[in-house]
């Protein structure tokens, strides 16, 4: 059956989730189902949607297919790439705070962060008065990087580069998504090649090999990069690894009692894009949609002195930045800052204090405007609900 390889990673992926380390209840073991039927779907889409020969751009990961601590406040897509081929993006730019474009050697595994062969955003680029744009990747080495040498909107490709990311971040959901393709250019104009029956025994398999990979990836990072960090501590900000153009951040984990709340305070930045979300132990963001999980500079409320003071816990505060737990008394903590124009130092970061959730009014210097009703939090949902709505269209 040329189906079999993706039915063998499947079961061999529902034991690594099974087997997770971190699992210490049912709620625990379900979302590991859920987030490996994500894995399914993603992998499997793409391995059939995508191709070398006739790339397009596929939404790497979104609310059902979610991996990598996905931000709630981005939009990712990606596509394939041979070093030795050229390329062209067009594109028209949105209302968003940030477009980026990286280019990765490599693959995300469980031993390997791929390198960043190109990372910048658009304010390396030339736009047009309309928003259009076209940016052009190409081989390193012979006349075209002597073409591209100096020009603006021209890349080169550096030997093993893989994969072209672009990320169209949101400061505000209300703004406006952007459109972008991409092309090969000596395959304009040429029909894909019929499949045959090794063609599509190999999508089956790449779909499977991807899906096992996947799952042993993502439960590794969490080892990597926040673990071995102390519990309900947070880092300096930091450039964020894996080379993304300025963009810093600060990361840890929490674990609180269903009594216990954390009071984390930030400056608010004066960086186009600071954003703060929850993730659950399978490093993947807890519901952003129906749950106030995640807050951006847009979004949270600062006081009169220009901090942010979000309260974390499981039981409602009554405040407006109430970042809600949603039955996860353990899981991640992580800071973006993006769009940087200059160096962050400890001064830009966050403070932490564990309380009881009934001390939480004593601790905010300024309670009294942080208080919310029911009533305008049920709208704040409701505005996130339709938010996520209208970004996933189109």
């Amino acid at each position: 059956m040329l189906t079999e390889p993706l039915a063998e990673a499947i079961a061999e992926a529902e034991k690594l989730v099974e087997a997770a380390p971190h699992i210490r209840s049912e709620q625990d073991l379900l979302e590991g189902y859920q987030y490996l039927a994500g894995g399914i779907l993603a992998t499997v889409h793409a391995a059939w949607a995508t191709e070398k020969t006739h790339p397009g751009f596929i939404q790497g990961t979104g609310p059902y297919t979610k991996m990598g601590l996905d931000n709630p406040d981005t939009l990712y897509f990606g596509t394939r790439v041979d070093d030795d081929a050229e390329y062209v993006v067009t594109g028209t730019r949105g209302t968003t705070c940030d477009l980026s474009f990286q280019v990765l050697s490599g693959n995300y595994t469980d031993s390997n962060v791929p390198g960043s062969a190109s990372a910048f955003d658009d304010r390396d680029i030339d736009i047009d008065a309309d928003g259009n744009f076209e940016v052009r990747f190409g081989p390193a080495g012979g006349a075209w990087a002597e073409n591209a040498a100096g020009r603006r909107n021209y890349f080169t490709l550096a030997p093993g580069a893989s994969q072209l990311v672009v990320r169209e971040v949101y400061s505000d959901w209300s703004q406006r998504r952007g459109t972008i393709r991409v092309e090969r250019v000596d395959r304009r104009g040429v029909p894909f090649d019929p499949l045959t029956p090794e063609e599509t025994a190999k999508r089956f398999a790449r779909a499977g090999k991807a899906l096992v990979s996947r799952v042993k990836t993502w439960l590794q990072f969490p080892e990597w990069f926040y673990l071995k960090l102390p519990v309900n501590t947070m880092t300096e900000p930091r450039l964020t690894p894996g080379g993304l153009a300025t963009q810093f951040s600060s990361v840890g984990h929490y674990e609180l009692a269903d009594d216990q709340a954390m009071i984390i305070t930030v400056p608010k930045s004066d960086a186009p894009y600071q954003g703060f979300q929850l993730g659950s132990m399978w490093y993947i963001s807890l519901d952003y949609t129906g749950h106030q999980t995640s807050l951006n500079n847009t979004q949270a409320q600062a006081d009169p002195d220009g901090m942010i003071r979000m309260v974390i816990s499981e039981r409602n505060p009554g405040v407006t930045n109430w970042i809600e737990t949603v039955g996860h008394p353990r899981g991640i903590l992580q800071f973006r800052w993006q769009r940087t124009s200059r160096e962050f130092t400890p001064a830009d970061g966050p403070t932490v204090e564990v309380v009881g959730i009934d001390e939480v009014a004593a601790k905010l210097p300024f309670h009294e405007q942080n208080k919310i009703t029911p009533e305008d939090w049920t709208a704040r949902i409701a505005e996130r609900q339709a938010a996520v709505a209208n970004r996933m269209l189109g």
